[in-house]
């Protein structure tokens, strides 16, 4: 029931808990009947015998140990050779339970009548054992003449009368009063509330007048009664409650049942009704009728060693002897018949794959392996040898199932799951809610450490079938309560823009199949997982050309692959195969419209197409470009890998190296980002980040790295920070003034909200370099003002800057969003020379660096400038192994507040 409500993990976890707690069950109620044969109905019937207060006790568990393995082995007999013997005496312990029950209300309906014989013998306030004496009294007059009795001579060192007796027998007097007092005689007001103690405590009546001693450290050692263990409230809730596990008995044979729909609610709820009438009843008949130090006698010491409840019976004790020992052996019959079908019935489910063998059994069903391990673990509870410390352990596992049997009704209600349609009408969620709330409440009542050790079992368990993968699915209700939790922070995350700490990469993968629909490139995925410390969202996909209708099944085939390929670099995500008329219409639908809602990407991984040039693949350079300008339309990131099958995989570890960063662009500042997350995986987690910018000659090197150092301070960031100095005839003004100049670190810190402080200084060094920069706007060129701070520039610069303008014929910024990449001319010749200069910087500086992360200029605007474009490119990264080319999306990705 739980399992195919709340799924196969919880199902699991909880139904091998509720095995443990019926198998728990059959040692309580083997340990009940021992305990009842050996104190009541053949008490001399012992093998270990002990003079001394601590020998009695040892040899009383060690009898019980003994005569209990002995009653298991017959009990597992019995249920070896068939259920039908079983069931057939459960009549017979059925009659036993209702004569016993009957006996006890016709003993209570009796002091109506006529009060009770039995009497109690208190010395002062002392509750007396009166099994070694007969008359409670210290002396008697027999024939004119003052005798001791055989109560005096266990207070006193001779049966005369000036013998040296115990202090408090000396000072105190004996009395006897009824045990029974009967239903009309008021003792219930002195029941009513409670008396806790320690264990070994004597039982006494309070109100009773008595005379203190001395010297009590020779109590233990007369015939006082005293309270065996150490009682409260909550470890007597613990101890009562298996007593209220019954109700479920219909549920836990349900296949055995016509109609177990209709059966089970009526049964269930008369169950409940029945005990719960019969239970709280007989607390208040034996609170008004009972004596209190009759009441807290464990086993009746003070009344002749007979029960207490068989003193109130009628017409005789043995009546309740005779039924408490049947309705023990039934009840742990009933145990050793129901656990290990219950163990069976989980070994089938296939869930647990250690417990396979448990599911088979003879040829007639019978559980025969899995009842071999329940006497073994019944045995268990047996060598505890008490009744008082088993009964906590198996609450534990019944407050379990009973806990999580609530938490699925209400988990069920609260979805409003379509299969879920009970026919009992009468029930609202809240009732589960409540239920499971005390059950929880009690477990931690009663015994808090085996709360603990229970939640503990069940939690490996859960964690066991989860890591092993349940075979089977059942639907369970946890995965609707998963779709109502992802559709509420769906809807959710679309009512605000995102914040700039909130920013994480939510990668889309595009990935590629070779002719046998296997993915080309494994270590992207590899790749991906290494670089998901931001733990976004991660969504790979691939495209196959044709139409759906005939390359359908190929489809799926290649989303198996792909999810098999994410399981193999444990790529947590999801996986996406759509069939196009052509790979770049594919590519160009999955960047428009993968994700949902919120949770959609924003940043795209992808391969560099090594093979562009080569005719055969052709298409793989206009691919890539519209790719290119598919994410800039869409203001989404770019990251292109070089020699990606070159990247380190998931097993690898680097011992050393460097992370280089070549910062050529501020673009969102995502070129600074990416390091620090991909070394936080362990793979590149021993790997130094280094941060190269570029200068001209005539620049300020050393205050340009003090600004950048800074700034990597602000954003709390490890790295070492170089500054490359380069010719004005080798690398462009344009090129430089994008890299950290004034005016757009101004703005990039203002936007990153710094302090007024921080502001102004940044400003005061705009005012003393005297220099300027263009604006961040994307169609302005190089001689137009900038929008947003007016700058001052030096007059040899300015005529330069003109001289270059007209050089390159208003050729756009290289690193700008959209250049002219148009035919072979003088400015072309320019960026390739610029690009090799370039190249030859990042090669003597980064050779041996373990990755290189470059800015990744945008494309060009027309068809015209493919070439040269993908030209332009590959001499930037040539003589580089590993390199991640970096697009931003156009937004602010990394601050300086947490």
């Amino acid at each position: 029931m739980i399992s195919r409500s709340l799924g196969p993990e919880f199902g699991g976890a909880v139904g091998l808990c509720f095995y443990l707690g019926t198998t728990f069950a059959g040692s309580l109620y083997i340990l009940g009947t021992i305990e009842i044969l050996l104190t009541y109905i053949v008490p001399t019937a012992t093998l270990f015998e002990a003079k001394t207060v601590e020998g009695e006790e040892s040899a009383a568990l060690n009898n019980t140990r003994v005569y209990g393995t002995c009653c298991l082995l017959l009990m597992a007999l019995i249920v070896f050779v068939g259920v039908k013997y079983v069931n057939k005496l459960a009549l017979v312990f059925l009659a036993c339970v209702m004569l016993s029950i009957m006996a006890t209300y016709a003993g209570v309906i009796k002091t109506l009548i006529e009060p009770s014989e039995a009497t109690v013998c208190l010395l002062g306030n002392r509750s007396l054992k009166n099994d070694e004496f007969e008359v409670c009294a210290k002396t008697q007059i027999v024939n004119n003449q003052t005798l001791t009795t055989d109560l005096w001579r266990l207070f006193c060192n001779s049966e005369h009368l000036n013998a040296t007796c115990d202090d408090y027998f000396s000072l105190n007097n004996v009395t006897e009063i009824p045990a029974i007092p009967g239903l009309l005689s008021g003792v219930i007001k002195d029941n009513l509330w409670g008396d806790y103690g320690p264990a070994y405590t004597l039982i006494e009546k309070k109100n009773q007048d008595s005379v203190p001693a001395q010297d009590s450290s020779g109590d233990i050692y007369k015939p006082y009664v005293f309270s065996d263990i150490t009682t409260f409230f909550t470890l007597l809730v613990g101890i009562y409650f298996p007593s209220v596990t019954g109700i479920m008995a219909g549920s836990n044979r349900s296949g055995d049942l016509r109609d177990a729909q209709r059966s089970i609610p009526i049964g269930t709820i008369m169950a409940i009704l029945t005990t719960s009438f019969f239970y709280i009843s007989c607390v208040l008949l034996f609170g008004a009728c009972i004596e209190g130090v009759v009441l807290r006698d464990k086993f009746g010491d003070s009344v002749k060693k007979n029960p207490v409840i068989g003193v109130l019976a009628w017409p005789s004790p043995w009546v309740i002897v005779i039924g408490s020992f049947f309705s023990c052996c039934g009840a742990g019959l009933q145990s050793l018949t129901g656990a290990p079908r219950l163990l069976q019935a989980i070994a089938r489910d296939g869930i647990i794959p250690f417990l396979q063998i448990f599911g088979h059994g003879k040829t007639n069903g019978e559980p025969t392996w899995a009842l071999l391990l329940t006497v073994g673990i019944c045995e268990i509870g047996i060598l505890i040898a008490s009744l008082d410390a088993v009964a906590p352990i198996l609450s534990m596992f019944f407050l379990m199932c009973y806990l999580f049997v609530n938490l699925a009704c209400a988990v069920q209600t609260l979805l409003r799951t379509p299969n879920w349609r009970p026919r009992f009408q009468f029930y609202h969620w809240t009732l589960s809610f409540l239920g499971m709330s005390l059950c929880l409440s009690l477990m931690f009542i009663s015994s808090w450490y085996y709360a603990l050790v229970a939640m503990v079992i069940a939690g490996v368990i859960y964690k066991y079938i989860e890591f092993r993968g349940a075979e089977k699915e059942w639907g369970d209700g946890l995965r609707g309560l998963s779709l109502n939790a992802a559709r509420y922070a769906l809807t959710h995350l679309e009512e605000a823009p995102l914040h700039t700490k909130n920013w994480r990469p939510q990668l889309l993968v595009l990935c590629k199949f070779d002719l046998h629909l296997a993915l080309k490139h494994p270590r992207l995925l590899s790749f991906t997982t290494q670089l998901k410390a931001g733990k976004g969202l991660t969504i790979v996909c691939s495209v196959l050309e044709g139409t759906y209708m005939t390359r359908g099944s190929d489809a799926k085939t290649g989303e198996q692959n792909l999810k098999a390929a994410m399981a193999a670099e444990k790529t947590k995500g999801f996986s996406h195969v759509v069939v196009s008329s052509n790979l770049r219409d594919g590519f160009s639908l999955l960047i428009q419209s993968a994700g949902l809602g919120g949770m959609k990407h924003n940043a795209v991984l992808m391969a560099w197409p090594a093979g562009w040039k080569q005719a055969r693949d052709f298409s793989s350079k206009r691919n890539f470009i519209e790719t290119v300008r598919e994410t800039t339309e869409a203001h989404q990131a770019l990251l292109v890998a070089k020699n990606i099958d070159h990247f380190p995989s998931n097993q690898d570890r680097l011992k050393e190296g460097t992370i280089d960063v070549w910062w050529i662009v501020h673009d969102g500042g995502l070129l600074m980002l990416l390091p620090f997350l991909i070394s936080q995986h362990k793979v590149w987690k021993k790997c130094k980040m280094r941060i190269f910018t570029v200068a001209q000659m005539d620049d300020n090197s050393i205050q340009m790295k003090k600004d950048l150092q800074m700034f990597l301070y602000h954003l709390r960031l490890n790295a070492v920070v170089e500054v490359v100095e380069m010719h004005d005839s080798d690398i462009s003004a344009f090129t430089y003034e994008k890299t950290l100049m004034m005016e757009q670190r101004s703005q990039m810190l203002k936007q990153m909200q710094l302090s007024r402080t921080e502001r102004e200084r940044e400003a005061q060094l705009i005012h003393d370099r005297n220099t300027a920069s263009h604006s961040t706007k994307e169609d302005k060129t190089l001689t137009d003002k900038p929008d947003h701070v007016q700058m001052t520039w030096t007059k040899d610069k300015m005529i330069n800057e003109r001289n270059k303008h007209r050089e390159a014929m208003g050729v756009k910024d290289m690193f700008n969003m959209k250049p002219e990449w148009g035919n072979l001319n003088q400015s072309n010749v320019r960026r390739m020379h610029t690009a090799v200069k370039l190249n030859e910087v990042v090669v003597k500086k980064s050779r041996d660096s373990q990755l290189v992360l470059l800015n990744m200029p945008g494309p060009p605007k027309n068809k015209e400038g493919d070439e040269n474009y993908m030209e332009f490119l590959e001499v930037l990264m040539e003589g580089l192994d590993r390199v991640l080319l970096v697009r931003g999306g156009g937004c602010e990705v990394i601050t300086i507040y947490s």
